[in-house]
Protein backbone atom coordinates (compact mmCIF):
# COMPACT_ATOMS: atom_id res chain seq x y z
CA UNK A 1 0.00 0.00 0.00
CA UNK A 2 1.45 3.50 -0.60
CA UNK A 3 2.00 5.93 2.54
CA UNK A 4 2.02 9.36 2.32
CA UNK A 5 5.08 11.62 3.97
CA UNK A 6 3.30 10.82 7.35
CA UNK A 7 2.93 7.62 6.87
CA UNK A 8 -0.78 8.11 6.75
CA UNK A 9 -2.20 5.60 3.82
CA UNK A 10 -3.22 6.70 0.59
CA UNK A 11 -7.21 5.92 -0.65
CA UNK A 12 -7.25 5.43 -4.22
CA UNK A 13 -8.68 7.48 -6.16
CA UNK A 14 -12.51 7.47 -6.68
CA UNK A 15 -14.58 9.47 -9.33
CA UNK A 16 -18.13 10.81 -8.49
CA UNK A 17 -20.35 10.04 -11.52
CA UNK A 18 -23.98 10.99 -12.77
CA UNK A 19 -25.53 7.29 -15.04
CA UNK A 20 -27.26 8.19 -18.29
CA UNK A 21 -30.15 5.26 -18.51
CA UNK A 22 -31.49 4.24 -22.29
CA UNK A 23 -32.81 1.44 -23.67
CA UNK A 24 -29.79 -1.11 -24.30
CA UNK A 25 -30.81 -0.90 -28.57
CA UNK A 26 -30.29 2.95 -28.20
CA UNK A 27 -27.47 2.03 -26.14
CA UNK A 28 -25.47 -0.25 -27.83
CA UNK A 29 -26.07 1.91 -31.39
CA UNK A 30 -24.39 4.98 -29.42
CA UNK A 31 -21.32 2.97 -28.52
CA UNK A 32 -20.80 1.86 -31.86
CA UNK A 33 -21.16 5.66 -33.30
CA UNK A 34 -18.82 6.94 -30.17
CA UNK A 35 -16.13 4.14 -30.98
CA UNK A 36 -16.04 4.80 -34.54
CA UNK A 37 -15.30 8.00 -33.87
CA UNK A 38 -12.46 9.88 -34.76
CA UNK A 39 -11.54 10.40 -31.28
CA UNK A 40 -12.97 7.19 -29.01
CA UNK A 41 -15.07 9.41 -26.91
CA UNK A 42 -17.64 6.64 -25.00
CA UNK A 43 -16.45 6.16 -20.97
CA UNK A 44 -17.71 3.46 -18.58
CA UNK A 45 -20.88 1.70 -19.50
CA UNK A 46 -23.15 -0.75 -17.61
CA UNK A 47 -25.28 -2.91 -18.61
CA UNK A 48 -28.41 -3.44 -16.23
CA UNK A 49 -32.27 -4.65 -15.91
CA UNK A 50 -31.54 -8.23 -16.97
CA UNK A 51 -30.08 -6.03 -20.48
CA UNK A 52 -32.97 -4.36 -20.82
CA UNK A 53 -30.50 -1.03 -20.76
CA UNK A 54 -27.53 0.68 -21.04
CA UNK A 55 -25.95 3.35 -18.17
CA UNK A 56 -22.94 5.85 -19.63
CA UNK A 57 -21.22 7.12 -16.50
CA UNK A 58 -20.81 10.93 -17.20
CA UNK A 59 -19.25 13.77 -14.98
CA UNK A 60 -21.26 14.82 -11.92
CA UNK A 61 -23.92 17.49 -12.62
CA UNK A 62 -24.67 16.19 -15.43
CA UNK A 63 -28.49 15.31 -15.04
CA UNK A 64 -29.47 19.13 -13.90
CA UNK A 65 -29.40 19.64 -17.78
CA UNK A 66 -30.35 16.62 -19.45
CA UNK A 67 -33.35 16.12 -21.53
CA UNK A 68 -32.98 13.67 -23.86
CA UNK A 69 -36.45 11.97 -24.56
CA UNK A 70 -35.99 8.34 -24.18
CA UNK A 71 -33.41 8.77 -21.87
CA UNK A 72 -32.63 9.57 -17.67
CA UNK A 73 -30.14 10.81 -16.18
CA UNK A 74 -29.55 9.99 -12.47
CA UNK A 75 -27.66 12.59 -10.43
CA UNK A 76 -25.65 11.05 -7.37
CA UNK A 77 -24.68 14.43 -5.91
CA UNK A 78 -21.86 12.62 -4.57
CA UNK A 79 -24.17 10.17 -1.87
CA UNK A 80 -24.17 7.70 -4.75
CA UNK A 81 -22.14 6.10 -7.75
CA UNK A 82 -18.95 5.98 -7.12
CA UNK A 83 -16.13 4.76 -9.91
CA UNK A 84 -13.52 2.86 -8.11
CA UNK A 85 -10.36 1.70 -9.95
CA UNK A 86 -11.86 -1.81 -9.07
CA UNK A 87 -14.01 -3.32 -12.19
CA UNK A 88 -16.69 -4.22 -9.71
CA UNK A 89 -20.18 -2.79 -11.19
CA UNK A 90 -21.16 0.07 -8.83
CA UNK A 91 -24.81 -0.68 -9.39
CA UNK A 92 -26.20 -3.62 -8.02
CA UNK A 93 -27.90 -6.22 -10.99
CA UNK A 94 -25.71 -4.70 -13.30
CA UNK A 95 -22.21 -5.68 -15.29
CA UNK A 96 -19.55 -3.80 -17.48
CA UNK A 97 -20.07 -3.89 -20.37
CA UNK A 98 -17.20 -1.58 -20.78
CA UNK A 99 -15.48 -1.73 -17.77
CA UNK A 100 -12.96 1.21 -16.29
CA UNK A 101 -9.75 1.31 -17.42
CA UNK A 102 -10.88 0.57 -21.25
CA UNK A 103 -12.40 3.34 -21.51
CA UNK A 104 -12.13 7.03 -20.36
CA UNK A 105 -13.52 8.10 -16.70
CA UNK A 106 -16.77 9.51 -18.39
CA UNK A 107 -18.64 9.79 -21.53
CA UNK A 108 -19.14 13.95 -22.55
CA UNK A 109 -22.49 14.48 -21.85
CA UNK A 110 -22.49 17.04 -25.15
CA UNK A 111 -21.23 13.54 -27.28
CA UNK A 112 -23.24 11.18 -25.78
CA UNK A 113 -26.25 13.80 -26.55
CA UNK A 114 -25.41 13.63 -30.29
CA UNK A 115 -24.78 9.81 -30.29
CA UNK A 116 -28.27 9.22 -28.68
CA UNK A 117 -29.65 11.18 -31.01
CA UNK A 118 -27.75 9.47 -34.38
CA UNK A 119 -28.62 6.44 -32.99
CA UNK A 120 -32.41 6.75 -32.66
CA UNK A 121 -32.00 8.09 -36.10
CA UNK A 122 -30.97 5.13 -37.18
CA UNK A 123 -33.31 2.41 -35.33
CA UNK A 124 -36.41 4.49 -36.71
CA UNK A 125 -35.32 4.32 -39.94
CA UNK A 126 -34.44 0.23 -39.71
CA UNK A 127 -37.68 0.02 -38.43
CA UNK A 128 -39.63 2.12 -40.90
CA UNK A 129 -37.95 -0.44 -43.56
CA UNK A 130 -39.74 -3.29 -41.97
Amino acid sequence: MMTSRSDEPLDPPRTECDVVTVPARQGLEAVDILRRGAVEAVGPVLHGDGGATLGFLVPPGTAAAWDVPGSTCTETDGRGLLLNPEPQPPVEGSDWLLPPGEADLATDPAVLRQALGEAQRMIEAADGCS
